[in-house]
């Protein structure tokens, strides 16, 4: 996992808005959103100060090695979770599925919604 996929699914998992973290790193939105798709060389000092606002050391965040990579995720209570990525893959799955089936219902309701101005 690249570093820019890395900090978009750390804000992911915070549920932080991009502009949130923009602010966070006092940056312009659209200067954040550079760095989540790749656009960005990010200097030590924004990396930096990415890793602070994760609570994680910046060797993490640079880290290739998905198998040691682990989020650390922390609330408000000062308690801590850490997710592996196999768990954030499987949170994403899961959540593209629930997508998939209120898509497909949509659809089934569509093809309702023909049937029946067809019949009139």
């Amino acid at each position: 996992m690249e570093v820019h996929e890395k900090i978009r699914v750390m804000r992911e998992i915070n549920q932080w808005s991009q502009e949130e973290m923009a602010e966070k790193l006092e940056m312009s939105p659209t200067g954040y959103a550079k760095i989540e798709h790749g656009k960005t060389n990010l200097t030590l000092d924004k990396l930096k100060q990415i890793a602070q606002i994760f609570n994680i050391d910046v060797v993490e965040l640079i880290t290739k090695n998905d198998r040691s990579f682990f989020f650390s995720v922390c609330d408000n209570t000062n308690n801590t979770t850490y997710i592996g990525v196999n768990d954030i893959v499987a949170m994403e799955n899961e959540k593209l599925k629930l997508l998939l089936e209120a898509k497909e219902n949509e659809i089934t309701a569509l093809k309702e919604v023909i049937e029946l101005l067809k019949t009139k």
